[in-house]
């Protein structure tokens, strides 16, 4: 490990292995990242069409809510309108027929970590290369700064800042690490890593717009709040944007999307006509969820975005993991927040159960887990227009028993690489 640690306070477990995926699960996620960048760019494209009524305007209403207004005006600068995240990495179930995709982060934590996991498996087990190679994940995030960038991370955030400093340190000269509450422009590219609701806590941010706005810097991921919401997964399986969604994205990307992104819904508590129902719910308001058996409770709620407790998985509620009465006051609260923080709802996949080796930490012993698998790809975008590359995957692997699939001190942490058997 390196001396300063990756994560400050946190742990894992460590295999002598990296995770193994299937043949033709590697190709799509090498086909993946150019498929996500198509959907953010029209994400953003549909954003910036409803706000000036050209399409549906709920759309940006939805996206709107609970945002600062001076943060919307800042964003919406012209010289702005085409600036994407750099870095895009999804988080993906591993499920028995491939993948569930149930968030994508363009802000995302790990970058550190995963490189440091493939410099190292990558030594140890020349044989099993992790996706994206040795330094796949260092040359990515290189390729979007040419003369380098600061790394400015908040307090909030601070847990990372030893995986960021390592990560400045392996990508060279004219990188750095910063802290966000004191930092101000010094007309280099900036690497953000902070998030948009923790922005009363840095002064400096109007400053850092400003000169993204005039050309000065670059800042990614771009301060845009509305990319960073759940709510597009819900919208992409929306009734009366699917004519939209056609004409933006290719029959298949589409058909590709639509087999991993799973069915979603925003938790809109407008009233709907008596003889009207839900889509896929077959209920004519979302009270009558309280009454689904648990059977009928394989369904997610989360917060979309802009709210400390949307990151993390801190407001993730799986219905058929929770009592009745739980799974009643979540159906309420997001109904409630709907004006300030919005809430989507996902179909539940179920994750498949594999098994993987690890080292018992205090005795150093190897065992097996039977556990459930969340993939995390990160891809990188880099501003020549070159091709997107695939600069690493982080394999997190909990007990079988766990239906929240995220990084915890009796988890597996691996990068992945080709080797799996089909089926």
């Amino acid at each position: 490990m390196p001396q300063d640690g990756l994560f400050s306070g946190k742990s894992w477990l460590a295999s002598p292995e990296p995770f193994p995926l299937e043949p033709a699960l590697v190709v799509e996620l090498e086909k993946l990242g150019h498929r996500l960048h198509v959907f953010i760019r029209t994400a953003n494209d549909l954003y910036y069409r409803s706000l000036k009524g050209k399409v549906q305007p709920w759309i940006a209403a939805y996206l709107d809510a609970g945002k600062p207004p001076e943060l919307l005006e800042a964003a919406c600068a012209k010289s702005l309108r085409n600036q994407l995240p750099g870095v895009i990495r999804p988080d993906l179930i591993l499920t028995e027929s491939g993948f569930a995709l149930t968030e994508i982060d363009s802000v995302p934590g790990g970058i550190g970590l995963t490189g440091w996991l493939a410099q190292t498996y990558a030594s140890l087990h020349p044989e099993q290369l992790p996706l994206g190679g040795a330094a796949g994940m260092v040359e990515g995030f290189r390729s979007l700064f040419p003369k380098g960038a600061d790394l400015v991370i908040s307090r909030e955030s601070g847990d990372y800042r030893p995986e960021m400093e390592w990560l400045a340190a392996q990508a060279g000269a004219g990188f750095a690490v910063a802290k966000a509450e004191s930092y101000q422009p010094q007309g280099r590219d900036i690497y953000r890593f902070f998030e948009l609701f923790d922005l009363p806590q840095i002064p400096g941010w109007r400053a850092m717009q400003e000169a993204a706005a005039a050309g000065s810097l670059t800042i990614s991921a771009p301060m845009k709040p509305w990319l960073e919401e759940k709510l597009w997964l819900a919208l992409f399986w929306s009734r009366p944007l699917r004519e939209l969604w056609r004409q933006e994205l290719r029959e298949n990307q589409r058909d590709a999307l639509a087999k991993i992104i799973p069915r979603g819904w925003v938790i809109d508590p407008a009233p709907l006509p008596h003889h009207a129902v839900l889509p896929g719910l077959d209920i004519n308001a979302w009270d009558d969820m309280a009454g689904f058996s648990q059977k009928e409770r394989q369904l997610v709620l989360k917060r979309s975005g802009f709210h400390q407790d949307a990151w993390g998985s801190r407001s993730v509620v799986i219905g058929h993991d929770v009592s009745q009465p739980e799974w009643t006051e979540a159906v309420r609260l997001a109904q409630a927040d709907f004006a300030q923080s919005p809430w989507v709802l996902q179909q539940f996949h179920a994750a498949r159960v594999v098994e993987h080796p690890y080292f018992e930490r205090t005795t150093g012993e190897r065992r097996i887990m039977q556990g459930r698998v969340r993939l995390c790809p990160y891809y990188f975008v880099p501003r020549d227009g070159t091709a997107i590359s695939l600069g690493g995957v982080l394999a997190t692997i909990v007990p079988a028993d766990k239906k929240i699939l995220h990084g915890m001190s009796d988890s597996i942490l691996v990068p992945a690489c080709a080797g799996g058997r089909e089926g």
